[in-house]
C-alpha cells in the first residue's frame, strides 16, 4: 500500500477554484475600498521614491530589477522595505475580510492579494516616475541655461 504524498488533482482544482471565486468576490464584499486604497498608497510611495531616485541619480528601479543581477537583491530589499507597511496593512485588511466573509483565514490568498495590491503597483510605477522626473529635471536645467 502506498501512502498519499500530497493533494490529488481534484483537491488542487478545488483550492484554485475557491481561490479564484473568493478573489473576484473581494471586489464587491465588505472592505472592498482596500482594493483601491492600497494601490493608491503604493503608488504614492512609488512616486516619492521615483523622484528621490532622480535626485540621487540612481538607475531605473524596475529596469535594474529585471536586468542587473548584481543590484537586483538590494533593489528588491529596499523596495519591500518601502512598501512593507502597505503589505502589512493589506494582509491585515484581507485577514479581517476573510474572517468576516469566510469565517477563516487563508494565508496564501491574503499574501497574493497583498502582493497584487501593494507590491505590483510599486514595482511598475517607480521606474516610469523616475524616467518622467528625469525628463522634467533636464528641461528645467535647459531652461535655466537659456535664461
Amino acid at each position: 500500500m502506498s501512502e498519499k504524498s500530497g493533494p490529488d488533482v481534484s483537491e488542487i482544482r478545488e483550492i484554485l477554484s475557491r481561490f479564484w471565486d473568493q478573489l473576484i468576490a473581494r471586489e464587491h464584499g465588505p472592505l472592498a475600498f482596500r482594493l483601491i486604497l492600497q494601490p493608491i498608497m503604493a503608488t504614492i510611495l512609488a512616486i516619492r521614491d521615483g523622484v528621490e531616485d532622480t535626485r540621487a541619480n540612481r538607475a531605473l528601479y524596475t529596469w535594474t530589477i529585471l536586468t542587473d543581477p548584481a543590484h537586483r537583491k538590494a533593489y528588491l530589499r529596499e523596495g519591500l522595505k518601502r512598501v512593507s507597511r502597505v503589505i502589512v496593512f493589506a494582509l491585515l485588511m484581507d485577514g479581517i475580510y476573510q474572517f468576516l466573509v469566510l469565517g477563516r483565514f487563508y494565508p496564501g490568498e491574503a499574501l497574493t492579494i497583498a502582493l497584487v495590491v501593494a507590491v505590483l503597483p510599486y514595482v511598475f510605477i517607480r521606474g516610469p516616475v523616475t524616467r518622467i522626473a528625469r525628463r522634467w529635471s533636464r528641461r528645467g536645467a535647459a531652461y535655466d541655461k537659456v535664461h
